[in-house]
């Protein structure tokens, strides 16, 4: 896919980075290039692979979901700028 030098500069102005029109060539150049790279990542066959959490096969740590720290509302709430009737209170935002 080829970028072309307004697709850049659409790009920059919506990342909200300011860019000279002479750097605009050189930044549309490596935007192709990094949608060449994309390209090539989708051609790969990844049909059966399992989705890795690290380079080296490890199983995560589990634990039991339990609550262990219950019933301490009112500690919480102590600390609330605003609670009302056991919750907090926060200003309405949508009208």
């Amino acid at each position: 896919m080829s970028i072309d030098t307004e697709t850049a500069r659409r790009v920059a102005k919506l990342a909200r980075i300011k860019v000279d029109d002479t750097a605009l060539p050189a930044l549309a150049q490596e935007f192709s290039a990094i949608m060449g790279f994309i390209e090539q990542l989708n051609e790969v066959d990844v049909d059966g692979v399992e989705p890795m959490t690290s380079v080296t096969p490890q199983r995560l740590k589990r634990r039991e979901d339990v609550v262990t720290d219950g019933s301490q509302q009112e500690a919480v709430l102590k600390n609330a700028p605003d609670a009302r009737e056991g919750f907090f209170a926060v200003p309405k935002v949508v009208e």
